[in-house]
């Protein structure tokens, strides 16, 4: 499957370590937000994106505002989405599983973590 990922992060210097770590995993085609909202605007434009990795806390649009929108009814409901957050308290994990995330990855994260959750979504969708 050729993936083409959606990153989402308000911090250009998240989004560089994101971007960094797919093309050393051999993933190199992507387009990336700068929050949720930009998110939804560059999914609704780009109908290869087909694999979605997000961060939770952003201004306009956090990450768990832009799953729950896919989610609710987009035509793109069933896009895999990882979370890559900060927010590792049990009850935060719990909020973003509830809300249909497909993975979630605890910043700060290796390159190896991220092709691990990567591969365990596609395995199960």
């Amino acid at each position: 499957m050729d993936l083409k990922f959606l990153v989402v992060d308000d911090s250009v210097t998240m989004r560089r370590i994101v971007v960094n770590s797919l093309k050393s995993l051999g993933y190199g085609s992507y387009v990336e937000a700068v929050d949720g909202k930009d998110a939804l605007t560059k999914l609704g434009a780009d109908a290869t994106v087909n694999f979605i990795i997000t961060d939770w806390n952003m201004p306009v649009m956090s990450g768990l505002e832009l799953v729950k929108a896919i989610r609710g009814g987009s035509d793109r409901a069933t896009i895999p989405i990882l979370m890559v957050t900060t927010r590792g308290v049990k009850e935060d994990i719990v909020e973003a599983l509830q809300a249909k995330v497909s993975n979630y990855v605890v910043k700060p994260f290796t390159p190896q973590i991220l092709k691990d959750k990567i591969e365990a979504i596609l395995a199960n969708s």
